[in-house]
């Protein structure tokens, strides 16, 4: 994508986030499913906010222990009510999957640029490395966003943090720009520009699982197939082709020492092997070497996926965090 022209703009939620909570709960049904059952069914998803949250779902497994309200006080706090309804994984999806073939159908974007030791963008990881920093020190909700110029300088920062006053936020902003040896003085700070605030997380707004999709993949500049992740075991090709296909664009930068690579998969339900499987090296489009087995179980055995790995990916996205599909 030739955007050197352009302002580029990124943001980043921090793990309290009323969205993101949805996301660990959601994941952490996953892990606690997989602990027992590796060959378990499992698509969970939360709704919280204002004292209740809601987990429903379709979860086939022989797994007879989960605590799901137990996981969710974990995570969200003990003062919410939890409501849930599960049922089994529908028949007529099961019998698709049943043979190998994907969850559902669907496109799935893999995404690596040179641009940053994470192979991301870098307004996405400069935005995620100070909503970490600032979570560090002030584990509360809030937000950063950060805008480059058209030169790659840091134009503007963004930060909404929850508890913490705005000169505090500024002086620990701008402590962590020079910690990055970026200049400040021409920085436009916006902090708490709504006005310091201590309501956050689900007592201030309501949260969804998979409403962070951009935040999880790689920022506004890169398409996405619009498959949400968390609460999602790896026969659901949304998650586990999308990791699958950033291990392919991770390998292919490597390989032919490019500055970006796109990866583009679709599937259909029911059937195994891929309908596209394409990658696209510094703009020239070609099909990926037969070398990968992109089948849902070829897949699921690469990245040895049923695991109970999934929570910490619903905190801070799914690339560039030092996960297997990154290495």
């Amino acid at each position: 994508m030739n955007d050197k022209n352009f302002y580029r703009t990124a943001e980043s939620v921090s793990p309290k986030h009323p969205d993101k909570l949805c996301d660990q709960i959601s994941d952490a049904i996953l892990d606690a499913y997989f602990a027992q059952d590796p060959a378990a069914r499992v698509a969970a998803e939360t709704c919280g906010g204002h004292g209740v949250v809601f987990v429903t779902g379709e979860i086939t497994s022989t797994a007879e222990d989960v605590d799901i309200e137990q996981i969710v006080h974990r995570i969200a706090g003990d003062d919410v009510e939890v409501h849930t309804k599960i049922v089994k994984q529908s028949p007529e999806i099961a019998q698709g999957v049943d043979t190998g073939g994907a969850g559902d159908q669907g496109i799935m974007i893999g995404y690596a640029t040179d641009e940053t030791p994470e192979l991301l963008p870098r307004e996405v990881v400069l935005a995620r490395r100070l909503n970490q920093a600032i979570y560090a020190k002030y584990p509360f909700d809030g937000k950063t966003q950060v805008t480059l110029d058209p030169k790659g300088n840091v134009d503007s920062i963004v930060a909404s943090f929850q508890n913490v006053s705005r000169a505090d936020l500024e002086t620990f902003v701008r402590a962590w720009l020079a910690e990055q040896g970026i200049a400040d003085k021409k920085v436009k700070l916006h902090l708490n520009p709504a006005g310091d605030w201590s309501q956050g997380g689900f007592e201030a707004d309501t949260g969804l699982t998979g409403r962070k999709l951009v935040v999880d993949n790689y920022g506004p500049r890169i398409p996405i197939g619009g498959g949400c992740f968390s609460g999602k075991d790896p026969s659901k090709v949304d998650r586990s082709a999308a990791y699958m296909a950033r291990r392919v664009a991770v390998d292919y930068l490597r390989e032919r020492k490019a500055h970006e690579v796109f990866v583009r998969l679709a599937y259909a339900i029911g059937v195994a092997e891929p309908l596209e499987a394409t990658v696209i090296i510094d703009g020239v489009a070609e099909t990926i070497d037969d070398k990968y087995d992109l089948t849902p179980n070829g897949i699921i055995k690469t990245l040895d996926l049923r695991r109970p790995i999934y929570e910490p990916t619903a905190r801070y996205g799914h690339f560039g965090e030092g996960f297997d599909w990154d290495k």
